[in-house]
């Protein structure tokens, strides 16, 4: 089995339900980890235990889009953990429905920002300590549209293309650096608020978070270590 003992792990919306299962993944194989969100009271509701654990440091108010506020975490988070092993960018956001002709132009701009802007800061911010370790694991989310667009949700499509060839680029500029930068490619996600959404699904093939955790963990091990530049998918019974 895979483990993260020791390892430092950053990740960024560790409140949402990807992020939080990550959390827990991580932590149960005993790695270290940075818990990033811009909420700090979301993160004290969510992780209030770890408040005074030198294991972890809840990283609250911080703004993924702005690279100033990213960077002052990494450089942080560095400082009290003294490595960055790992970065899983679970940060995203998803809105559709209309066609490109109808879609206002402020819908691309937020979905960029919140899937792409974000993991390109996080990235940009971590990838200086790890190639002064020549070692990092990076983990970004991409989605089934990433492969092929969608009727009415081109907004979408284009923003987790974006994250698609961002990972694979990272990992072709990093992987003789000891640094390999992978994505996975999630099914529909079983959350409460896709339940609410879609009420008549059948959850049963939708694909749980903690099973996302499990993949995004080998990811991060070492045992994944001839892994890079790979999507993922992890699509559930979908």
């Amino acid at each position: 089995m895979s483990s993260l003992k020791d390892k430092v792990v950053i990740i960024t919306g560790a409140v949402g339900n990807l992020g939080h299962a990550v959390a827990k993944r991580v932590q149960a194989q005993g790695g270290k980890t940075i818990l990033v969100d811009r909420s700090s009271d979301r993160l004290q509701k969510t992780y209030g235990d770890l408040k005074s654990s030198a294991q972890h440091w809840l990283a609250g108010d911080i703004d993924m889009t702005d690279p100033k506020s990213v960077n002052a975490m990494a450089a942080e988070a560095h400082k009290r953990f003294g490595r960055l092993d790992g970065l899983v960018n679970t940060v995203g956001g998803f809105r559709g429905g209309k066609p490109v002709h109808e879609t206002d132009p402020s819908e691309w701009d937020f979905l960029y920002d919140i899937n792409v802007r974000t993991a390109l800061n996080a990235c940009r911010a971590v990838i200086p300590y790890m190639l002064k370790a020549q070692s990092g694991r990076i983990v970004n989310i991409a989605s089934r549209n990433a492969f092929q667009g969608s009727p009415n949700y081109a907004a979408y499509s284009a923003a987790k293309t974006a994250v698609l060839r961002l990972t694979e680029s990272l990992a072709g500029e990093l992987k003789a650096r000891g640094i390999n930068v992978n994505c996975i490619v999630p099914g529909t996600i079983d959350t409460p608020q896709n339940r609410a959404a879609m009420p008549t699904a059948d959850f049963s093939t939708w694909v749980p978070p903690a099973d996302l955790a499990d993949a995004i963990a080998f990811l991060l091990s070492d045992a994944a270590r001839s892994v890079t530049g790979a999507a993922v998918p992890v699509y559930g019974r979908s």
